[in-house]
């Protein structure tokens, strides 16, 4: 069932239009059971639910940014929700992998979360499990984060285990970047606040640089990827005492 729906999302996003009955029939399965697949995934943000079918979301919201490496996303955030403890207090930074963390966490566990992502918040208002601590601050839109003094100061009433971030790029002498200064300066406030900072993030970051500076590789303990990891990115982050958890890419 599972892996029809991750095969679903690629139909939409391939498609703009693509009907109940084509994937009755593709899939053989009834078509009762084609929309009840495509209802749980429109709840979750990776489909648009349309007459007679489904399409892609197509603006650029978080939200429909989830189904892009969907099933490597969705690897990472089972396997980061394996090191949480029930009970626990965590931070999660904003993200769509740090979504379907939050997301999975409230299936399987009770916890506290504090982030600064009214995304975040939203996505998992319906899972009764997870208390969620949401950060005031300026709100940015286009990522649905909240960022400045307020954010850094409002974090200066906890100290956590572990923080979780996302990341838009990586530099082998510099650590992790992003593409937003005021984000990025809510992750180094949140690092600060934690003991152990944890990067959530698929192999292709790694190919790629933000403009500002996230995070040190001396600021970073473990970082969880996919087997498509650069050795040149692996050696840098091992070289530095960060602990590396790979998932295989499908």
């Amino acid at each position: 069932m599972i892996e029809r729906r991750m095969k679903l999302i690629k139909d939409c996003s391939i498609d703009d239009k693509i009907s109940v009955a084509e994937l009755s029939v593709k899939y053989h399965v009834s078509q009762v059971t084609i929309r009840n697949d495509l209802r749980i995934l429109q709840k979750d943000g990776l489909v648009r639910r349309i007459h007679g079918g489904a399409s892609s979301n197509s603006d650029e919201f978080i939200v429909n940014r989830l189904n892009i490496n969907y099933e490597t996303k969705m690897q990472i955030a089972e396997r980061a929700a394996q090191i949480v403890n029930s009970g626990e207090t965590i931070i999660i930074e904003s993200g769509s992998t740090n979504a379907l963390l939050a997301k999975k966490l409230g299936e399987t566990k009770d916890v506290t979360i504090i982030t600064n992502s009214c995304f975040i918040a939203n996505y998992v208002r319906d899972i009764p499990n997870i208390n969620i601590i949401l950060l005031g601050g300026n709100y940015q839109a286009d990522s649905e984060v909240c960022v400045g003094p307020l954010t850094r100061q409002g974090l200066q009433s906890f100290y956590v285990d572990k923080l979780f971030i996302g990341t838009d790029g990586f530099s082998d002498e510099n650590g992790f970047t992003c593409v937003n200064l005021l984000r990025a300066e809510v992750v180094s406030a949140m690092a600060k606040r934690s003991v152990s900072s944890i990067v959530l993030t698929d192999s292709s970051k790694f190919s790629q640089r933000g403009v500002a500076s996230q995070l040190s590789l001396s600021e970073v303990n473990t970082v969880i990827t996919d087997d498509k990891i650069p050795d040149s990115a692996r050696s840098a982050l091992e070289r530095n005492g960060i602990l590396v958890i790979t998932v295989p890419l499908k």
